[in-house]
């Protein structure tokens, strides 16, 4: 069923991402003060539009597995629709067409919003709603989807809340530390930015040892911080230069003290995470 279709009125999805029995510091500790925090009320997104006209024929080889694939996406099949949406996306084995991958990202988004968070395919879906943030966000040229902040916004809120996403509370965390065409948040956006840290998002954790090297936003905590831009830079790409140089620059600041508590600090997430 499409969103379109569904009415949502005075039915949300209370989302107690803040609200557990342990709740999460700015830096990633408990707290112990047993108080709570619960974040804005989350509605399932209003529907997202898909093409009013057929789309043409997709100009793709014809490799019996891309023929396949097609198919299974025409087919509503959304592993199948993802994978399609991210090749036009990214311009793999076919031309790039951001407007033919928004189709398909939006069509996984209308017919899945509802899927149980813990289904295998629920990933899927919510990787789709980050998809089409990205897409309000910037706008498609020569297209009629124009830059939209605040439905850029839904889809990361969205994602973020009733799936849990990772990539998703880390696009909003930077929209409200940003002030990118919503109202800036930077407490609001510093707790979204923990729970995407503490869930392994290494850009993520970059930005949220950044600011705690620094004291930017936050209250600064060296060792913290550096312990959190060096699970960062481990993971990120050649591409990703900021990460690289906010870890080099970090280190080269620290004191020995830092250097060593951030070590410790490494061992337990490490020995968290096995456990």
């Amino acid at each position: 069923m499409r969103i379109s279709e569904r009415i949502v009125i005075g039915v949300s999805v209370v989302v107690a991402i803040f609200a557990m029995t342990k709740t999460y510091a700015f830096d990633g500790t408990a707290t112990t003060d047993g108080s709570t925090t619960t974040v804005t009320v989350v509605t399932s997104p209003a529907g997202v539009p898909v093409l009013k006209k057929p789309m043409p024929p997709a100009n793709i080889p014809q490799q019996t597995s891309l023929t396949s694939l097609q198919y299974a996406a025409d087919d509503g099949h959304a592993a199948a629709q993802w994978k399609l949406g991210r090749m036009y996306a990214d311009g793999v084995d076919v031309p790039r067409d951001d407007l033919r991958a928004f189709d398909y990202f939006s069509k996984i988004c209308n017919q899945h919003a509802d899927d149980n968070p813990a289904m295998p395919q629920s990933n899927i879906v919510a990787q789709a709603f980050v998809a089409l943030g990205r897409y309000y966000r910037t706008g498609i040229a020569n297209s009629t989807i124009k830059p939209d902040p605040e439905r850029a916004r839904e889809m990361f809120s969205y994602a973020a809340s009733y799936f849990g996403n990772a990539d998703a509370q880390y696009n909003l965390a930077r929209m409200y530390l940003d002030g990118s065409g919503i109202q800036r948040d930077t407490k609001y956006g510093a707790r979204w930015l923990t729970l995407a840290a503490q869930k392994g998002q290494h850009q993520a954790q970059a930005l949220l040892g950044q600011m705690l090297f620094n004291g930017d936003h936050l209250q600064r905590q060296a060792a913290r911080g550096l312990m959190w831009l060096t699970l960062a830079q481990e993971n990120a790409g050649p591409d990703e230069a900021w990460i690289h140089d906010s870890y080099n620059s970090a280190v080269n600041k620290a004191s020995d003290e830092d250097r060593a508590q951030a070590l410790q600090m490494l061992q337990r997430w490490v020995q968290g995470r096995r456990d």
